[in-house]
């Protein structure tokens, strides 16, 4: 049977308490999900905010493979004509090829809370979806509280799905929106309804995690007859979060055989859920299955011999199908293996071999172990590998920094506060030392905060030589305490950000001092984006 992948980690995965992605999250997060095969991605809430509206202007530019891009928004307001209705004119302006517009498909959801009549409902269903169709758009209908309302009142329930099929919608999307039904009413319901509809009628599945079983509920669904599947990377969502597409992805692929992605991205899952996780600012949860650092890891005794001697003795899978590895039997070759396929991409391998590879796996072991990650720091990663070729000269070289914060003496910059409630202006220095060739440059500056005091002095030490670097820009920048459990002496490994007019790279540093651990990341930045450039040393 035909499946279809919709992605809402950009929209609903953003509900979740604690989690808010720049537009340059959502792009990135964009292109990983287009690269593993994901069918659509829904980019964010039509005319919500300043951020999604950027959003839905820029993916525009990007080239994507396999994914398309849906807005999300209301049906027109009630008592209102779909014309003059600013949600609907908001999911016109994005310009997506998709608009999914929400319902209310509860008659108890309709007369409590939205407060209008189940026939004004149907109004403002059946106006909404024409009218995006007018306009050329291929709409989804997102059946809101649907098994709530099908429980007490199915008839009306299956209407609200028949109305929006009349009218044009290509996809009924039945959403368990309270998190409450169990995997077994969600297959009954659908049957019910799939068989309840035109056989034309593509049905869609959309659950929330409040009763842990959301991933369950939706292969049910599946099973039951429905096509789309949506959910979230991670699971992210509202509450409890949505149903986890990368646990939907691998049972459907390695479990049922059903081809919801190509079989060469399978082994990309694990990235893309540490990618994601990283984007979002949120430690990667180690005991997720298929994709976490510890799915696959065996705590001595019985297990661990075992899998020493047959990788799948305690194992439902080889945990290299989702791009994972094992806990216990570490293999060196698979490590290496992975270094040589990025040596070979980068077209390094005319100067990197066997050898190099292991001595590199070894050195990111070693790193890891001290805080650094990877996944998510591509520039960091692509940095080292740079290192390890033959009579490799770094552009410059780091010899010491200091940073001031005061919040006496005059500044520039921004206002801080004292517990006696009274502003007092903060300044933030650095004074930076870097070698370039034989020639030390001494250099200070003043920074809106310690970080971008130490850019701005790291920058002024450099562009003397390298004057192509005024086109960087540092955009974010993330902090996460790896070892949680030390207090303030704790390790913390520092993402950052940066760009220029037409890429975006992330460098990763890790100290128990952050402001080391951003030095770490920031240098790596600059460096990075020099040998991209293959921009050549100054002359001696």
């Amino acid at each position: 049977m035909k499946i279809e992948i919709y992605d809402s980690t950009l929209r609903d995965g953003t509900q979740q308490e604690g989690i808010s992605l720049s537009v340059e999250d959502k792009l990135a997060i964009t292109q990983k999900l287009d690269e593993i095969g994901v069918h659509y991605i829904e980019g964010g809430f039509a005319g919500a905010n300043p951020k999604d509206d950027e959003y839905f202007k820029k993916v525009q530019k990007l080239q994507l493979k396999n994914a398309k891009i849906a807005a999300f928004g209301n049906t027109r307001r009630a008592n209102n004509n779909p014309e003059s209705d600013p949600t609907l004119k908001a999911l016109i302006d994005t310009k997506a090829e998709i608009l999914t517009i929400v319902g209310k498909s509860s008659d108890f959801q309709v007369e409590k809370v939205l407060q209008t009549s189940l026939e004004e409902n149907m109004n403002m269903i059946a106006d909404s979806v024409s009218y995006l169709k007018s306009k050329n758009r291929i709409v989804f209908f997102d059946a809101e509280h649907f098994f709530d309302g099908y429980k007490s009142n199915p008839e009306y329930s299956v209407n609200v799905l028949k109305i929006a099929l009349n009218n044009g919608a290509e996809r009924l999307i039945l959403c368990d929106t309270n998190g409450g039904t169990l995997p077994s009413e969600i297959y009954k319901i659908t049957k019910e309804v799939v068989n309840a509809l035109p056989k034309s009628a593509v049905i869609g599945i959309h659950t929330h995690n409040d009763t842990d079983t959301a991933v369950a509920s939706s292969l049910a669904a599946y099973e039951a007859g429905a096509i789309q599947i949506q959910g979230c990377v991670n699971g992210y969502g509202e509450r409890t979060g949505n149903a986890n597409i990368v646990s939907i992805i691998g049972n459907l692929k390695l479990k049922m055989n059903v081809d919801a992605i190509e079989d060469q991205n399978v082994s990309k899952l694990t990235e893309l859920a540490n990618f994601v996780a990283e984007k979002a600012n949120r430690r990667p949860f180690q005991f997720q299955p298929f994709v976490g650092s510890s799915a696959f890891a065996h705590k001595g005794g019985l297990h661990a011999s075992g899998t020493e001697k047959q990788v799948n003795a305690y194992q439902h899978i080889d945990p290299g199908l989702v791009g994972n590895s094992n806990g216990v039997v570490i293999s060196e070759l698979s490590g290496k293996s992975n270094i040589l396929n990025r040596i070979k991409e980068l077209n390094l391998d005319n100067m990197l071999g066997n050898e190099d590879a292991i001595k590199i796996v070894n050195f990111i072991k070693d790193r890891e172990s001290k805080g650094f990650s990877y996944e998510g720091a591509e520039a960091s990663f692509e940095l080292i590998l740079n290192q390890f070729l033959p009579n490799y000269e770094s552009p410059f070289e780091l010899v010491d920094f200091m940073v001031i914060v005061e919040n006496k003496r005059r500044s520039s910059f921004g206002i801080g506060w004292r517990n006696d409630g009274v502003e007092h202006e903060m300044l933030s220095e650095a004074t930076v030392k870097v070698k370039i060739n034989e020639d030390i440059h001494h250099t200070a500056a003043e920074g809106n905060g310690p970080v971008d005091a130490l850019d701005q002095a790291l920058r002024k030490g450099l562009l003397n030589s390298y004057p192509e670097l005024k086109a960087i820009r540092l955009t974010d920048y993330k902090v996460r305490v790896v070892n949680e459990g030390s207090g303030t002496g704790s390790i913390v490994r520092v993402i950052i950000e940066s760009a220029d007019d037409k890429n975006v790279w992330y460098t990763v540093g890790a100290s128990s001092n952050i402001l080391e651990a951003s030095w770490l990341a920031l240098s790596d930045s600059f460096e990075w984006w020099i040998n991209k450039h293959n921009i050549n040393n100054p002359p001696k």
